[in-house]
């Protein structure tokens, strides 16, 4: 699937919902669910900054695609990492680098975050995109 295709996909799975508490809830449920990233890459290096809890990002490539794995010590926040993992991981950097991100504006979750959630979210994207531009400079 492309980033564009399931990016619809997670703003039609968030539309069947009534009210920001199933939401919520929803979001904690794809946080059970993220793969989790290797003991070795919990590393400085791969801490997000500007996030209120601990999120670590590592990303590696396999064959053309970027492949992302993470975590984070906070619930709510493992479930944020994990919609933006399942939207840009397994795809090619130019892809990511490519891809807007208004599928978030379109569920509705940076206006229901905190000030500092929505600016570790900001902060996500923007590693999720330093690392697919890395990536694709080697090249």
């Amino acid at each position: 699937m492309t980033i564009q295709e399931i990016q619809h996909e997670i703003v039609d799975e968030f539309s069947m919902f009534d009210d920001w508490m199933q939401r919520y809830e929803y979001i904690i449920d794809l946080g059970k669910g993220l793969p989790l990233i290797e003991e070795q890459y919990k590393t400085e290096d791969n801490i997000i900054k500007g996030c209120q809890s601990k999120v670590w990002v590592h990303a590696e490539e396999q064959g053309d695609n970027i492949v992302f794995t993470a975590d984070s010590d906070a619930i709510l926040t493992k479930g944020i990492i994990a919609i933006l993992i399942r939207a840009f991981s397994n795809q090619k950097a130019t892809d990511i680098l490519e891809a807007n991100t208004n599928f978030i504006d379109e569920i509705g979750l940076k206006e229901h975050l905190s000030p500092t959630r929505a600016n570790g979210l900001v902060s996500m994207i923007k590693q999720i995109k330093m690392y697919a531009l890395a990536f694709n400079s080697k090249k």
